[in-house]
């Protein structure tokens, strides 16, 4: 067989790999919720989830796990990795340079809203203050979305909080 063909059946086995073992971890998470049993911290619970690499990443580097690990409640408006990766080429390479942690703070503690809001708390035009300090618009019209960003998964429970997680990074205004 040549190389190639062997090398594409090894990435394409990698693939289908990563894909069953979120689809897994989803529906551990999904049972977790459904059981009405809590996952652990903020931090541990998108770990589980295997679909905030990036955002776990970033929390890493903006030194914030330990506070994310926190008493709390938090609510945590966690865009997936997928969101991340529709931002510009570069921008999260970027935001994770030492040099740039005060912006990627900024950013990423706009995703938090202190206290547990739950789907059912929010409202149309309802606005929220993060822990960054400016606010966040919910706006429920076609859809849950806070900013632009969708609310693609909502109530995921956690011993210090809730997450709900959305489709795109939203940018604190600057």
């Amino acid at each position: 067989m040549p190389v190639r063909y062997i090398e594409a059946m090894l990435n394409e086995y990698r693939k289908v790999s990563k894909m069953f073992k979120r689809t897994l971890l989803a529906a551990a998470a999904a049972l977790a919720i459904t059981s009405g049993a809590k996952a652990a911290d903020i931090v541990d619970t998108a770990v589980a989830a295997g679909t905030f690499e990036t955002l776990v990443a970033a929390v890493q580097a903006a030194d914030l796990v330990d506070t994310l690990k926190g008493e709390g409640p938090f609510t945590v408006f966690a865009p997936t990795d997928e969101a991340f990766a529709a931002l510009p080429e570069g921008t999260v390479e970027n935001l994770l340079q030492p040099e740039n942690r005060d912006q990627l703070v900024a950013i990423l503690t706009y995703h938090v809203v202190p206290g547990a809001v739950a789907s059912t708390d929010l409202t149309n035009g309802l606005t929220a203050t993060t822990v960054q300090g400016a606010d966040v618009t919910f706006d429920l019209d076609g859809g849950a979305k806070v900013n632009d960003a969708n609310i693609v998964q909502a109530d995921i429970a956690a011993d210090n909080g809730v997450i709900h997680v959305i489709d795109a990074v939203i940018m604190p205004p600057m």
